[in-house]
């Protein structure tokens, strides 16, 4: 008996713990709405940072496309110059660029606050993701419209104003139209302007920029008569211009799928099959109607209509229904061809086709959610009014148009004046004899192709 007593104790004096602090441990509903905050939050950061390096890797498709699209002798001074306004842009956005868009408000025109952005550790218990994540994320975004902007530098412009221009864009120009839409208080955000991943923000500004840079820096040699007719200058590599573009395909589900920053019940999915269907019709599109009117299946229209297809969903992605994503990029892959026609016969030698990639099909894409937004796709967190062909009226898309045009005006105008500027102070373009030698011996000592050179 005595045993057997001994044995009880001992066993009450190990389960009596056990039981405190199961009953200590208890799960209450705030500790369980707690646990499932905090890993909806530990969730949305993972899926905002890969979309964020999806979207940086979109630098390496911006090189690919730009390097092939141009000749042998400017491909290194292509790819470098990328790494390098990218890292300085990097810097100038920490310092400046995230805190005019998402600083306090001043009159809706631009944010002032977290200048040398200071991010806390980790994400707050109310927050919807970690904030240095955001960071990087909006960095990646501006570092596209900046590299879109260079389309119109391409192959003539001066590697210092790549440094200057760089400091200009992402210090302002970029920061006041993205607070102006992206920002709750913008002006624009609170006339409820719809630009999902950036229609406006992104693809129409850095077009704006490309637009007064070609303007200034006139045309390459060689590429118009003296009559006003074009001559094509190919690029030296169609299968580099290729890969760029499927790299910048890649990286677009991050850029639109990563805009709805956060996992949330699956909608990225939704937003990344408006996104496929939108690039196949514009590629096809453009592809046939370039062998209508050309003779031939032209890759080059083909390789530009899905990067238009791309850009012109950017805006709407999130607001429409599959059908009207496949009209979106099948007008896209229309205007793509017939604008880039129209530019060269304007003597606009625009090497990249910025203008009428990211111009004009983020103008269309723009104006495609007062068309096509429905009521129920703008209420999964979207603002504004349906569309047109949904019972929204004018407004919605009288909305859209404002925002285009501003927007690009404010880009176009400033951007203008800034180049204007350093024309007067050092000038923009290489001379004649530099670029007749290409800018990789010219502005780096060395050719991208060393191998290729005659000795």
């Amino acid at each position: 008996m005595f045993k057997k007593g001994m044995w009880l104790a001992s066993l009450m004096m190990l389960l009596f713990p056990v039981l405190a602090l199961a009953e200590e441990a208890a799960p209450t509903v705030e500790s369980v709405n707690s646990a499932v905050g905090m890993a909806n939050i530990g969730l949305n950061s993972l899926w905002v940072m890969i979309a964020a390096i999806l979207v940086i890797f979109m630098q390496a498709g911006f090189i690919m496309l730009e390097t092939g699209s141009t000749r042998m002798k400017n491909a290194g001074h292509v790819a470098g110059k990328t790494i390098f306004t990218f890292g300085l842009a990097t810097l100038v956005f920490w310092m400046v660029g995230y805190g005019f868009i998402y600083g306090t408000s001043s009159g809706g025109f631009i944010g002032i606050g977290n200048f040398f952005f200071s991010p806390d550790y980790v994400a707050s218990a109310d927050a919807a993701y970690a904030p240095a994540i955001d960071f990087v994320f909006q960095l990646a975004f501006a570092a596209v419209s900046l590299a879109i902007a260079w389309g119109g530098f391409a192959e003539r412009g001066k590697l210092s104003v790549y440094l200057i221009f760089t400091v200009v864009f992402i210090g302002f120009i970029y920061p006041v139209v993205a607070h102006w839409i992206w920002n709750a208080d913008g002006w624009l955000a609170g006339l409820a302007k719809q630009d999902f991943a950036g229609s406006t923000v992104v693809h129409l500004t850095g077009a704006m920029a490309a637009l007064a840079a070609t303007i200034l820096l006139k045309p390459r040699i060689g590429k118009f008569n003296k009559d006003g007719t074009a001559n094509q200058i190919l690029g030296h590599n169609q299968v580099f211009t290729t890969m760029g573009v499927i790299i910048l395909w890649f990286g677009w589900f991050g850029f639109n799928a990563g805009s709805t920053l956060g996992v949330g019940e699956g909608f990225f999915g939704y937003v990344a099959f408006n996104t496929q269907l939108a690039a196949g019709a514009a590629a096809v599109a453009a592809l046939i109607i370039s062998w209508i009117i050309m003779g031939k299946a032209d890759i080059s229209t083909m390789l530009n209509g899905a990067l238009a297809g791309l850009v012109a969903i950017t805006a709407s992605c999130a607001y429409v229904e599959p059908w009207a994503a496949v009209v979106i990029g099948l007008v896209a892959g229309l205007l793509v061809f017939f604008s880039m026609k129209l530019f060269e016969k304007l003597g606009i030698d625009d090497p990249i086709y910025a203008l009428s990639v990211h111009g004009m099909a983020g103008i269309w894409g723009t104006l495609s959610t007062g068309l096509f937004a429905t009521e129920e796709l703008i209420a999964t967190g979207g603002k504004g009014l349906p569309g047109l062909f949904y019972g929204g009226g004018f407004e919605q898309l009288g909305v859209q148009a404002l925002g285009v045009f501003t927007s690009g005006l404010f880009a176009f105008v400033v951007s203008f004046v800034a180049l204007y500027i350093i024309k007067l102070v050092i000038g923009l373009r290489v001379s004649e004899e530099e670029e007749i030698v290409g800018l990789d011996l010219s502005e780096h000592g060395a050719y991208g192709y060393p191998e290729n050179v005659k000795k």
